[in-house]
């Protein structure tokens, strides 16, 4: 009984033993370097453990040789004999422990060796990292003082190089001042010689304006003058016409002088537009002859408030002539028209004369063949075609150089065309060489009352 309790307990002891001392699932799954021991090692290692028996192992019993046994064994030697195979038992389970013991002491010593190389492995590791970092840092560090300083020196050229410019520009700017002035300078003494030189164009003294022009036998004109030169248009007309009005305008008591040069007369509508526009002027209109004024330039002169003339200006009257064209109801027609004309501008005539005008007429054809009764101004005064002939005609208003060039005026896009009801006569040469000047064509009604004796003046 007893013998069975301590195999049971030395059993138990011996699990116990055997369990502490196992490998643990840890030790199992130990990092690589556990695994660098020897092929036969790790079989060793990795072979199964056996345990041992907790049953006490006893000798064969041996077949009792009935000759030396003794007949009876005793309990105290039984005892004894149990006691021994325990201890023994005992003595091989304590080597076992400490032969599993120093095992797992050699075990955990090399686990712990791997460990510290391990360790020394990931500081060098970790070293060598920190001084890649380390080195990468200076480098880094290197670099961007590298960088500042090409920085600070791309700086420094940026500011040589804009105050570099800023000199020049300054200089540039100087230099544009400088021409500018010259510019300047020259622009003005430009001007002021342009404006001396044109200066020079005008004459210093003012235009003369009288309430009576007439001292003595000079007549004194100012710049409220209209010339009258060629044959009478519709234009001349226009262009009369508007001054007068401009002038009276301007002041309505100072006299207009309108100064014929040379015309041969003209449209007898274009005259009586002339006539009825010095009519009804305000300021008295004088018209002055310098050269020769025949048919319906003739009339106006007669016919104005006062007329002035030099004593070999020339004078010419005489009658209406004209083509006729058509049947004969056409022509009838066509000669009372210019017999009315006639009558509307030869009574004020005759009139002025003191004569009718039959009588008019009469010494027209008395004086010549031709009906083309011209006298000189000083026989035309006393036949009171004009009032006055003078002996100095004096231009007060002709303030401007006669040479001097006219603004032409400027033309855009905004300037709309003029358009005219005639053309300006200008001289040509017909196929015999003959210079001539062609007539605008008239107004169906109006008619031509001008001097052509070699037909110079040729009708549409």
């Amino acid at each position: 009984m007893k013998l069975s309790r301590y195999k049971i307990i030395l059993g138990s002891f011996s699990l116990g033993l055997t369990l502490f001392f196992a490998p643990s699932k840890s030790d199992a799954q130990a990092p690589e370097a556990n695994a660098k021991e020897s092929p036969a090692e790790e079989k060793k290692a990795h072979a199964p453990k056996v345990l041992p028996d907790p049953t006490p192992k006893t000798a064969p019993e041996a077949t009792p040789d009935p000759a030396t046994q003794p007949a009876v064994e005793s309990d105290a030697d039984r005892l004894r004999k149990e006691v021994a195979e325990l201890t023994l038992e005992r003595d091989l389970l304590t080597t076992r422990a400490a032969i599993a013991k120093e095992k797992f002491t050699a075990d955990l010593r090399v686990r712990r060796e791997m460990l510290e190389r391990e360790k020394l492995e990931m500081d060098e590791r970790s070293q060598r990292l920190a001084r890649e970092v380390l080195d990468r840092r200076e480098k880094l560090e290197r670099g961007l003082e590298k960088l500042r300083e090409q920085t600070d020196r791309l700086k420094i050229e940026k500011e040589a190089a804009t105050a570099k410019v800023d000199l020049s520009l300054q200089k540039l700017r100087l230099g544009e001042t400088e021409l500018k002035g010259q510019l300047n300078l020259l622009t003005l003494t430009a001007a002021t010689k342009a404006k001396t030189m044109e200066a020079r164009l005008f004459s210093q003294r003012e235009p003369v304006y009288l309430d009576n022009p007439l001292k003595g036998k000079t007549l004194i004109i100012s710049d409220r003058r209209i010339p009258l030169n060629g044959p009478i248009t519709a234009r001349t007309a226009t262009e009369i016409s508007t001054r007068i009005q401009y002038y009276n305008n301007k002041d309505s008591k100072k006299p207009i002088f309108i100064v014929i040069d040379d015309s041969p007369g003209g449209s007898v509508m274009a005259g009586y537009h002339i006539l009825k526009a010095m009519d009804g002027s305000d300021a008295p209109v004088y018209v002055v002859l310098k050269k020769f004024a025949a048919s319906m330039a003739a009339c106006i002169t007669t016919l104005a408030d006062r007329s002035f003339a030099y004593p070999n200006a020339i004078m010419l009257h005489h009658q209406i002539s004209s083509g006729v064209r058509g049947n004969l109801t056409q022509q009838r027609e066509s000669l009372e028209a210019t017999e009315e004309w006639w009558r509307r501008l030869a009574d004020p005539v005759a009139k002025k004369m003191g004569i009718s005008s039959e009588e008019f007429i009469k010494q027209m054809y008395d004086k010549v063949s031709t009906g083309d009764w011209m006298e000189f101004a000083d026989q035309a005064q006393r036949l009171k075609w004009l009032d006055v002939v003078v002996e100095e005609i004096r231009e007060t208003g002709q303030e401007k150089h006669p040479d001097a060039r006219k603004p032409s005026p400027v033309k855009t896009k905004l300037t709309p065309p003029t358009r005219s009801f005639e053309f300006a006569p200008s001289e040509r040469t017909d196929e015999k060489g003959r210079p001539y000047m062609r007539l605008p064509r008239p107004n169906p009604i109006d008619k031509y009352y001008l001097y052509n004796p070699d037909g110079y003046y040729r009708f549409p």
